[in-house]
């Protein structure tokens, strides 16, 4: 880093720095969840009869993705223990396309981070890109699929149910997309957006019906979660009702995504991203930032400026979605693994999203400078909004105008308790924002 970037802010915004004023406030989001997950995994596993879809001594393939699913090991491990119970033979796949810089180890890793391992689980993890195809649609697209789970006795496909992060369709992410992009490794996932927007509203359930139909599929097994990050639903799904249900589930994911509770936001804070939090580092149902055109929906906030302060540790230097936010700071940028970066954007035909914007020292600086490019100059009336992350909405920081905007209206006031009193945004000698969401 060059020496001349620590005289960027103050270069560029002579004047004194006044921040806004701000709150921390509760929001009410959807709670209902499942006490026992484990309990509800296994007991959905017997409703669907788990002992007449998988024999003993079968070898069975069960997938692992990249995101950060509340209570992710223990539903994989349940799973795993039931097979075992039944006298099977059961193995992870790393079904995330080209996460973890497209390699096998990066893959393990990208796992590991979320804390499933093969120790843990009790069951090999077999990590390889290798890919087979499996067969062609009608105009001669072909469909891949990982090597080493098509040649299993049986495959399990375990993921969440939930509104997408580039776009909206009847079918979104979930056990569908997981076949196809998740089991087609970096290739299934390339040929995929190779289609483009065409590929996910119409490519996407043909290849996934074509691999339940060639490949030994023989459950899906579907979580959602509520606005707190906790699991709400548990539903095991024989194949030839997978499209039908994973339907239904996404209307109701729909309804109970966290949101912003404000629909014009001039500054966006977010303390960190990463492909934990959501496939494009920070879900855009909430920042309202799809750039792909004709997606999205006229329910998504306006946010002027997005500032990112840092990238999770878990998501191990991919920072794709960083070229969605307008400010970051040094720090952030330093985390950025270039590699992993340019592979998931490039994978996704889309290397806009991998674009680095302005850079600041420190928070300080990235921050005041959003707030002077957004307010023209007014930075004490700030319409500004502090996230941990666009997974964790619970807790927020307001400005000072939003404030009375929640103390003006009763529906805001239904959303949200406002639980300190006002304060000035602290900074530490170094620039950093100090107090954490």
């Amino acid at each position: 880093m060059s020496d001349s970037r620590k005289s960027v802010a103050g270069t560029l915004w002579p004047t004194k720095a006044i921040f806004p004023r701000v709150f921390t406030v509760r929001q009410n989001l959807v709670s209902d969840k499942v006490k026992d997950v484990p309990g509800a995994v296994r007991d959905e596993l017997e409703r669907v009869g788990l002992e007449r879809l998988v024999k003993p001594g079968w070898n069975v393939c069960v997938t692992a993705g990249s995101r950060g699913i509340s209570c992710y090991l223990d539903i994989v491990r349940t799973v795993i223990e039931e097979l075992k119970r039944i006298g099977a033979k059961p193995f992870v796949i790393p079904a995330m396309g080209s996460h973890g810089g497209a390699t096998s180890r990066g893959q393990v890793d990208v796992l590991a981070h979320l804390g499933i391992t093969s120790k843990l689980l009790g069951a090999p993890i077999v990590a390889s890109m290798e890919v087979e195809e499996i067969g062609r649609l009608e105009d001669g697209a072909p469909v891949l699929a990982s090597k080493y789970a098509i040649k299993a006795d049986a495959i399990i496909v375990v993921n969440r149910v939930k509104p997408h992060t580039d776009f909206k369709d009847e079918i979104e992410s979930g056990l569908m997309k997981m076949m196809v992009i998740g089991l087609g490794k970096a290739h299934g996932a390339r040929l995929l957006h190779s289609f483009r927007g065409k590929g996910y509203h119409r490519y996407l359930r043909l290849m996934a019906r074509l691999i339940m139909q060639k490949t030994p599929v023989v459950l899906g097994l579907a979580v959602m979660e509520n606005g707190y990050h906790e699991i709400s639903t548990v539903k095991a799904i024989l194949p030839e009702h997978i499209e039908e249900q994973e339907k239904r589930l996404l209307v109701e994911a729909k309804k109970t995504i966290p949101r912003l509770p404000f629909h014009e936001i001039d500054v966006l804070i977010v303390d960190e991203i990463g492909k934990n939090i959501s496939g494009m580092g920070m879900d855009t149902n909430v920042t309202g930032r799809f750039w792909i055109p004709g997606e999205g929906g006229p329910d998504l906030p306006r946010i002027d400026k997005i500032v990112v302060r840092g990238i999770t540790e878990e998501s191990d230097g991919n920072a794709i979605g960083i070229g969605l936010a307008d400010y970051i700071t040094e720090h952030a940028f330093r985390q950025i693994d270039l590699h992993k970066t340019y592979v998931n954007s490039l994978t996704a035909g889309w290397p806009e999203i991998a674009r680095i914007p302005v850079i600041f020292p420190n928070d300080r600086d990235a921050i005041f400078a959003a707030l002077q490019m957004s307010t023209r100059g007014d930075t004490k009336k700030a319409r500004l909004v502090r996230i941990r992350n666009t997974l964790s909405l619970g807790t927020l920081d307001i400005s000072e105008t939003l404030a009375e905007e929640v103390g003006a209206e009763r529906m805001l006031q239904e959303k949200l308790e406002i639980v300190s009193t006002s304060r000035s945004m602290r900074f530490d000698k170094k620039g950093t924002l100090m107090r954490t969401l």
